[in-house]
């Protein structure tokens, strides 16, 4: 049976459960539920959380742009949350490779060839590829976005059944039940400009991105006709919850 494909994006809010660190205990949970459904679904991770990773063992001095600094970040961060993905994936018997991406390599054909044979080669072979922004090079994610947009781009690349994005809210909420501080959760929807005049500006603690982003992710997703769901990845079985529908969250038609 051909295993479903599932593109996971998951946000800085989420991998540090709103702290200013990287949680071990969230990257535990989503690996178990990896390792719950492995027979079923195939994952591919896109993972934000470098810089959050750096900030808990470097203060960075510096005369330069804010820019530059989350760079240096980012680079610091990426070795130490790739090990903690491996330390703690490996505990359940599922292997990560890492995957470093910037927006210009879905523009190249030859580029786009690449990673499309490279992540189906770790995937066939049982390997998690867990893909990030190459931020020393790009500054898209870190200026705006929370890799919301690379997610998008990915799962449509490698022809993804389904985009799962963990964020810290129960998918998109109704404007009207936010402003009477009442959160109701949008749980399906098909027209994409209806749903942002449901939208908020704001931004979260870590992320960069907020629910803008979401959308544009999820309408990059739709064309190529694929599944968004919007989840709060802070609940524990936050994934398995959603497949078994026991949960509020947002599904985006494609």
């Amino acid at each position: 049976m051909k295993k479903k494909r599932i593109l996971l994006k998951i946000g800085s809010n989420t991998l540090t459960k709103e702290t200013d660190h990287i949680s071990r205990g969230k990257i535990e949970d989503i690996g178990r539920q990896i390792a719950h459904l492995q027979n079923e679904y195939e994952f591919i991770i896109v993972s934000s959380g470098a810089i959050a990773a750096a900030k808990q063992f470097v203060k960075l001095e510096h005369n330069g742009e804010e820019i530059n600094i989350k760079q240096a970040l980012a680079s610091i961060g990426q070795p130490h949350l790739m090990r903690i993905f491996q330390e703690n994936f490996r505990e359940l018997g599922l292997f990560t490779s890492q995957c470093l991406l910037s927006y210009s390599d879905f523009e190249k054909k030859e580029a786009q060839i690449n990673i499309k044979n490279t992540i189906n080669v770790l995937v066939s072979n049982n390997f998690i590829p867990i893909i990030n922004e190459n931020d020393t090079v790009a500054t898209d994610e870190i200026k705006f976005g929370d890799n919301d947009k690379l997610a998008a781009l990915t799962a449509s690349l490698l022809q993804a059944d389904l985009l799962i994005i963990a964020t810290n809210t129960y998918g998109i909420y109704t404007k009207y039940s936010i402003e009477n501080k009442k959160p109701c959760t949008i749980t399906s929807v098909s027209d994409l400009s209806n749903l942002s005049k449901e939208i908020s500006n704001e931004k979260s603690s870590h992320g960069t991105g907020g629910m803008q982003s979401k959308i544009e992710a999820a309408t990059i997703a739709q064309k190529a006709n694929i599944e968004t769901w919007i989840v709060n990845g802070l609940k524990e079985n936050f994934i398995l919850n959603a497949l078994n529908n026991t949960t509020n969250y947002t599904k985006i038609n494609p």
